[in-house]
């Protein structure tokens, strides 16, 4: 018998099962960017200063999928209040990363997840839910597109080194 996926907030002591769900974006990141991203590692403490504030701020938050005692994904979700003369005044939701194990994606997890996410944003007051994607990530593409969410933005870019005429 499967064991149900259960989900939970993550503590500090959950860091290094975060870092290593972390790999499945590193990896998937690099593949695709490896002029950006770092690879994955299997130095999961490597990564420990980047996820540590999504365990503890006031502001952020993480939560876990596990399955038979196993981490087999992660969301982290931060409250931002933007503040400026150009902007209605809001609190907004940013979900800022996702995980599923491979095994597990197209299982409901994702979507598990983002509820998660979305309902402790809502519970900090947010009213608005951004996140920011990759176009060559078209797992997460698929899944916010059917979660609902729209494009509102493009981000262009264009490395430095190169001499425009």
């Amino acid at each position: 018998m499967i064991e149900p996926v259960r989900y939970r907030r993550a503590t500090l002591d959950d860091t290094l099962k975060v870092c290593e769900l972390g790999q499945i974006l590193n990896s998937v990141h690099h593949q695709a960017r490896p002029d950006i991203y770092v690879d994955a590692t299997t130095e999961f403490e490597r990564d420990k200063s980047h996820w540590e504030p999504f365990l503890q701020a006031d502001d952020r938050a993480t939560f876990l999928a596990e399955q038979d005692g196993t981490a087999v994904g992660f969301i982290a979700v931060q409250v931002v209040n933007p503040i400026s003369p150009l902007l209605q005044p809001l609190v907004v939701g940013r979900i800022c990363s996702i995980a599923v194990a491979d095994g597990l994606r197209g299982h409901g997890v994702g979507k598990a997840l983002m509820n998660l996410a979305e309902d402790w944003a809502r519970e900090k007051g947010a009213t608005d839910i951004r996140l920011a994607v990759w176009a060559f990530n078209e797992h997460a593409v698929d899944l916010y597109t059917e979660l609902g969410y729209e494009v509102r933005a493009f981000e262009m870019g264009r490395p430095l080194t190169s001499v425009v005429v």
